[in-house]
Parts: C-alpha cells; structure tokens; sequence
C-alpha cells in the first residue's frame, strides 16, 4: 500500500509538470501580447517594449519556464498582470464558490442519477426504462451551456422561481449545481443501472427471494449496498468533468468561482493568473483520479492495488 501510494504521488507529480510544460508552451505560442493588453491600445511601442522588459517577456522560453518553475516549487504563483494581486490569493478566494458549487453538483448527480438507475433496472426492457434510458443519454449528450440557458430561460427568466445569476443564498446555487450535474446524472444512471441489474443475478439475492423476504427489504438490504459499491469509487473521477464544465457553468450563471476567474484571465491574457487555475483545476484532477484508486479497493475487494 505504501510502495504504491509513492509511487501515484511521484507519478502525479511528474503528470503536474507536465502540464506546467504544455500549459506554458501554449500560452508562449499565443498570438496576443500581455503587455499591450495592459498598456492599452493607444501605448507607444516603447511603452510596451518596456511593459514585456518589466514582466521579462523578452526573456528566452526555457528561462521564463525555469522562473516560472522555480518559483511554483516555492509555492510562489506569481502575480495578475492586471489586478495586481498574488494569483495565490486571487484563487483563495474564489475556491470557497467552486468548492460550493462542486458539492451541490455531486449531490444533485447522484440524487438523480442513482434514483434514475434504480427505477430503471427494476423495470427493465419496459416503456418506463426505455424513457429513462434516452433521457440518460440526452443529459450525456447535451452541452452544459445550452442546459444553462435554457434552465435559465425556463426557472428564472419565464417562471421567475429562482435568481438569474449572482451568489450567496440556496436559490442561487440550484441552477448552476443542476447544469454541472446534469452530466454526471446520466452516467451515474447508465452506471447504477447495470450494476442493480448485475446484483439482482446474484445467488444471495436469490437466497433472500427463496426465504420469502419481501421485495422492498431485499432491494434495501441486499441489492442497493452491493450495487453501490463500484458507484463511489467513480465520485473522485467526477472532479474532471466538473473542473472541464466549471468554466462554463460559472460564466453562464455569473457564480464567483474560479472558473469564471479563468474565463477572465483568458479574454486579457492574464498569463500568471491563467497558469495557476490550470494548476489548481489539475491538481484537483490529479488528486481526484489518485482518490478514485485509493477508496476503489477498499469499497470492492475485487478491484486490487498495482
């Protein structure tokens, strides 16, 4: 367990440099220029010339890298080009949102998405399970931007039942956590689907049928707790697909998190700001998938450790 517990650590730890070497090259290989984003159109050449002097943009690739990296290492993010503040504190505040935002989507995916695969496997191959089904399929297919509006044309714009953006009371989180798990929902669905379906094939189950226990008990005794077992090994995972749609959901719905920061670092070229949300948004991956491998084991022994 140790061996391999340092072994994921040291992996994950060359994975993050490797996206501090992409991220970077990336953002180096962009046509737009930080410094005259800050001077402003009407900047003279010299101006701006002084401006990438300043923020050692003239500086060789490997060198800015290096100083980038270096100063990572030091747990030194670097500093906004435009609000002038530590990227460190930019994010620390912003996290407590996405965090927010992250655990009511977790539980609005699971709230549907297991109830969703519950009733279908118990009806399979019937009418009930066939909608079921193609709705699953159509939360998968669906882009998170076009749930969001029309989730807001509908609850907030035509219904007026929750806020059409903004932050601070439950109303404003149902939409946003809602859009973000809308994905997640379908998955978990097809997922706890098949796996009540495989549960419900085994021998025990049968046992508890030729006992004479009654359906309900055998479902909440002996079929959920066996179904659900490769279900929460698949939560760490979640963390990717919320951190690849958080983006997004925030800019739609206005919610202060870090997406929405990134969204902003990316329309002025705020390269110190963009790398650390890239860090951050990988580091929760990285940890996520590193979790997933971890609990997997201990919820199904059948699942081993290499």
């Amino acid at each position: 367990m140790s061996a391999y517990l340092v072994r994921r650590l040291f992996e994950s730890a060359l994975i993050l440099i490797g996206i501090t070497l992409v991220t970077f090259v990336l953002l180096y290989l962009v046509p737009a220029d930080p410094a005259r984003q800050i001077a402003g159109r009407s900047a003279t050449v010299e101006t701006v010339q002084n401006i990438r002097d300043q923020l050692g943009l003239n500086d060789p690739f490997f060198l800015q890298y290096w100083r980038y990296l270096t100063a990572l290492f030091q747990g030194d993010m670097g500093r906004s080009y435009l609000q002038r503040a530590e990227v460190s504190e930019l994010i620390a505040t912003r996290l407590p949102a996405s965090l927010l935002l992250m655990v009511a989507a977790i539980v609005t995916e699971l709230a549907f998405g297991l109830t969703i695969g519950i009733v279908a496997a118990l009806r399979r191959n019937k009418p009930v399970d066939h909608g079921l089904m193609i709705f699953s399929f159509v939360s998968i297919s669906a882009p998170q931007f076009v749930i969001g509006i029309l989730l807001l044309y509908v609850f907030a714009v035509k219904l007026g039942w929750f806020p059409i953006g903004g932050y601070g009371t439950f109303a404003h989180v149902v939409l946003p956590a809602v859009t973000l798990g809308f994905l997640g929902a379908g998955w978990y669905s097809r997922m706890m689907r098949s796996s009540v379906i495989d549960v419900l094939g085994q021998d025990f189950v049968r046992t508890a049928q030729a006992k004479g226990l009654g359906k309900a008990r055998i479902i909440l005794r002996h079929v959920l707790p066996n179904a659900i077992l490769p279900i929460i090994a698949m939560i760490g995972i979640d963390i990717g697909l919320f951190m690849s749609g958080i983006v997004v959901v925030e800019s739609v719905f206005g919610w202060p998190g870090i997406g929405q920061l990134a969204w902003q670092a990316i329309q002025r070229v705020d390269i110190p700001v963009i790398m650390g949300v890239t860090m951050v948004s990988a580091t929760a991956i990285v940890l996520g998938n590193l979790l997933a491998d971890l609990v997997a084991p201990l919820v199904d022994p059948r699942i081993k450790m290499k």
